[in-house]
């Protein structure tokens, strides 16, 4: 499985987009606008959380990470109220699922965390003036569509495979070569004299 591409997050921005819209209007109609909003949120980011772990090529911790996703949002809703809450709460695992499942290094994290932080920014502002969930979601996503080329940036991704240096798989394969022809004493002499 490839790593997601920029092409792959305009898309799933604009399905986020669209579907954050649709809910949230067809929310709207029967529910208050405030549990209207927070269940859009808690819903846009299930299902970025199952797009990321569909992507990724690590299995370890999956349901674990399904599990904190859960009790996190579960009780950001009860103990602490509100659509701010909820947005921040979402989107601090979303990066965390990132950091864990598809950045290679602290620093890859770190600038995740900035689009992360970008993102909010991009999308509060697009709310603020517009007053459109879709531009919010769309300026959001559009953002964290950005996150597949960081670990081009800064090396291989998690459980991409880096290519071994041609030069020390010749050099291992001639010492295995060296122990199969040579008795045991004399190819510590030998690997001795080649070095």
């Amino acid at each position: 499985m490839s790593r997601p591409s920029f092409g792959e997050g305009v898309l799933v921005a604009f399905a986020a987009a669209l579907g954050a819209s649709i809910l949230h209007g067809g929310l709207w109609l029967v529910v208050p606008d405030v549990l209207a909003a927070g269940s859009t949120i808690v819903a846009l980011g299930f299902g970025y959380l199952l797009y990321l772990l569909g992507r990724s090529r690590e299995r370890a911790g999956r349901l674990v990470m399904l599990a904190i996703w859960g009790l996190t949002t579960v009780t950001v809703w009860f103990v602490v109220p509100g659509v701010w809450s909820q947005i921040l709460a979402q989107a601090g695992l979303l990066w965390l699922i990132r950091a864990l499942y598809h950045q290679a290094t602290p620093l890859a994290a770190l600038l995740d965390l900035g689009l992360v932080g970008m993102g909010l920014i991009a999308a509060g502002w697009a709310v603020s003036r517009t007053g459109s969930v879709f531009l919010a979601v769309w300026c959001l996503f559009l953002l964290q569509s950005l996150f597949s080329a960081i670990p081009e940036l800064l090396g291989p991704g998690r459980g991409e495979r880096v290519e071994p240096d041609p030069f020390d798989s010749a050099a291992r394969a001639a010492e295995r070569a060296l122990r199969r022809l040579t008795p045991h004493d004399s190819t510590r002499t030998i690997q001795g004299d080649i070095r």
